[in-house]
């Protein structure tokens, strides 16, 4: 079947086995092929332990320098993991597309009394993850801060998710005996702005140092007015510390998380201030229309011409 004509051709990458597919179609549609990258694989994969050193690993290496050498432009969510790219890379052309928020669809705004009772009645203060259950959260640490948090009666941590770590997560949470946690499935996309909102405190963690990683759920929950507690170094946590949208812990700390918890748990003014200035920063910084229409700019610019 033939292919219409198109001027690029955009492959998001993991996973890296879309590549080698994007970049046949494109020649097939003559489309410039644009690979964007969420996360550098296969060097996370060897990081958390999901690759080990062997032909399998080779491949991936080579499979994804393939990718990189044979795009028009790659793009990537942040900074760090283009830098990466350029150094191992030099030549290949790149643009930061940062993954960003809705900040019509986040937003202060979609607070629910009625979700807020649903998270947790009776508690003043809520701390809430909401995302994927999986091996990069090391979501150890959040319940093991909960652990430390134990005799606190006015703070509860509300998971909402799923993923291969969820029931190992929930077991853990049982066997301590903790009522200061939650365990909620999965919601729907569309309450997710919802949930934030109705909430007190972002939780945003990772197992430790992913290179280039910027979970998409910190621009949400800054977009959604909320104090941040990041447990994660780099860009990420260059990003919560210029804005002053929260509080950065290292990450696997999970007493440094606890008393992060504790501070603004306690301290509702200070809770207000940080989500004030991390809603000020996603309107400003990571508003998705205003980074894809500067996208959408740089891809006119470029369709007429030969070069980059």
């Amino acid at each position: 079947m033939a292919l219409p004509h198109v001027d690029y051709l955009l492959t998001q990458s993991p996973p890296l086995l879309l590549g080698p597919t994007g970049y046949l179609l494109s020649r097939f549609s003559k489309a410039r092929w644009i690979f964007n990258v969420s996360d550098l694989w296969p060097e996370s994969g060897l990081r958390l332990g999901a690759l080990q050193d062997g032909p399998w690993l080779r491949l991936a290496r080579v499979l994804e320098a393939f990718c990189y050498r044979r795009a028009w432009v790659v793009t990537g969510q942040s900074q760090e993991i283009l830098n990466d790219i350029s150094s191992r890379f030099p030549g290949q052309a790149t643009y930061h597309l940062v993954g960003g928020a809705d900040t019509k669809q986040f937003s202060p705004r979609a607070r629910s009394d009625a979700m807020r009772r649903a998270l947790a009645p009776g508690r003043q203060c809520i701390a809430i993850y909401v995302g994927l259950h999986g091996l990069a959260q090391g979501l150890d640490q959040v319940v093991d801060a909960a652990a430390l948090l134990r005799r606190d009666d006015q703070l509860v941590v509300v998971f909402v998710g799923d993923g291969v770590e969820r029931e190992r997560i929930v077991n853990r949470g049982r066997a301590l005996g903790l009522t200061n946690v939650r365990f909620l499935p999965p919601c729907r996309h569309e309450d997710v702005p919802a949930l934030l909102a109705s909430a007190d405190i972002a939780l945003v963690p990772l197992r430790g140092h992913i290179p280039g990683a910027v979970p998409s759920k910190l621009y949400e929950a800054m977009a959604s007015g909320l104090p941040v507690i990041l447990s994660a170094d780099g860009e990420a946590a260059q990003i919560v510390r210029e804005a002053r949208a929260g509080i950065v812990v290292a990450p696997g700390d999970a007493a440094g998380l606890a008393r992060a918890l504790a501070d603004l748990g306690a301290d509702s003014d200070r809770r207000q201030d940080l989500g004030r200035r991390a809603r000020q920063a996603a309107e400003a910084q990571f508003n998705r229309e205003v980074i894809l229409d500067r996208f959408i700019d740089f891809l006119e610019a470029h369709v007429a011409t030969n070069d980059l």
